[in-house]
């Protein structure tokens, strides 16, 4: 099998760049992201699209496994570092920030754009933390290796940056090592590391996993401020709808490595399209009700990214799956579709049409909810 390049290419072959920029600040056209194993190629990412405009936030929902972290690698270019170099994965489609598109570009351009025009809150701080050095260092050369500064000024703005997201003393605190400090200050900190060059897309994986109830209360309001304060484009990556509803503006909802449903946020909360986002609204816990029922899962268990199954790969676990005529569920595969009367970019990938899922929206789920 032949080997494809950063772009998607067959190795030798000439790269098709005539692409138009986009209008958006970040747009991601076609993404695919795929790593051949000794069992499969197994395709994490299989043909994503999205945009986003500086200061709106986009949340990025699914079920462990349906390819959200290895969407945000993917925009980060970190596909062909470390760890994931090994895998040889295989990237193709288009992403474009600001009027330049990444796939394409050689890896020192993408580099001097990491950290700086984009940066990454990461799910786990204490791995994705040096547990050698201290958190005051680690911020200092995250700001150096784009600012041309001395260490004493490098170190004054780490200070003002943990001071800015509620680290207390932080004087003191930056001298300290990441196993001091707590599982919410170690968020901090790393926010405080993606914040110090003042990037223009900032994307959090699961920033709250892990933390109490009230640090995740705290760590989702200091986002918000801090988004209002740089203007950033955030992503959000997360399972919990509680979290995106709290902060995005759109919503892309992932399963098995594609996008079912997007839309705004709130079209996506009031008025859903898919029968995977009813699941996932389901077993959302409600606060603003009586809750006299037990939360209603979704059954069954996320499709392996090697044997995805045919034609909807929800199919398997979707109560609905016999009512479109047919066996048409099983055999072919949906594509995003602009939702009847949406005015607002608002695309769902179903074979139930729109009389059948209004009807079990209003009939069925609404209901329940």
């Amino acid at each position: 099998m032949n080997d494809l390049n950063r772009s998607g290419a067959v190795a030798g072959e000439p790269v098709d760049t005539t692409s138009a920029p986009p209008s958006a600040f970040l747009e991601v056209r076609d993404l695919k992201v795929h790593f051949p194993t000794d069992d499969g190629l197994v395709k994490s990412v299989d043909g994503l699209s999205f945009s986003l405009e500086k200061g709106q936030t986009l949340g990025i929902v699914g079920e462990s496994g349906s390819g959200k972290s290895v969407t945000s690698l993917g925009i980060m270019g970190l596909h062909t570092v470390g760890q994931y170099s090994k895998r040889r994965a295989r990237i193709s489609g288009e992403i474009w920030l600001d009027g330049q598109e990444l796939l394409t570009a050689p890896p020192d351009k993408v580099r001097k754009l990491r950290g700086r025009e984009m940066s990454m809150i990461f799910q786990d701080p204490l791995s994705a933390l040096h547990p050698y050095y201290s958190i005051g260092k680690q911020i200092v050369e995250a700001y150096r290796v784009h600012h041309n500064v001395d260490k004493k000024t490098a170190r004054k703005r780490a200070i003002e940056l943990l001071d800015r997201v509620g680290i207390p003393q932080p004087d003191k605190r930056v001298d300290s090592y990441p196993h001091e400090f707590s599982g919410g200050m170690r968020q901090r900190a790393m926010i405080a590391m993606a914040l110090v060059n003042n990037p223009e897309l900032l994307i959090a994986d699961e920033p709250t996993t892990a933390l109490d109830v009230t640090v995740q209360a705290q760590i989702l309001d200091l986002i918000r401020d801090l988004q209002k304060e740089f203007g950033s484009a955030v992503i959000i990556i997360t399972h919990d709808l509680g979290v995106v509803a709290e902060l995005a503006d759109k919503i892309v909802v992932m399963y098995g490595g594609r996008c079912v449903e997007r839309g705004p946020a709130e079209q996506v909360f009031t008025h859903p399209q898919h029968p995977y986002t009813w699941g996932l609204l389901g077993s959302m816990p409600r606060i603003d009700r009586d809750q006299t029922d037990r939360l209603n899962p979704v059954k069954g268990s996320p499709p392996s990214l090697i044997n995805i199954p045919s034609g909807c790969a929800f199919h398997p676990r979707c109560p609905y799956a016999d009512l479109p005529k047919g066996n048409v569920t099983r055999t072919v595969r949906p594509e995003l579709e602009l939702v009847d009367g949406s005015a607002e970019s608002h695309f769902s990938a179903c074979h139930l049409s729109a009389e059948q899922r209004e009807r079990l929206w209003t009939e069925e789920i609404a209901p329940k909810l």
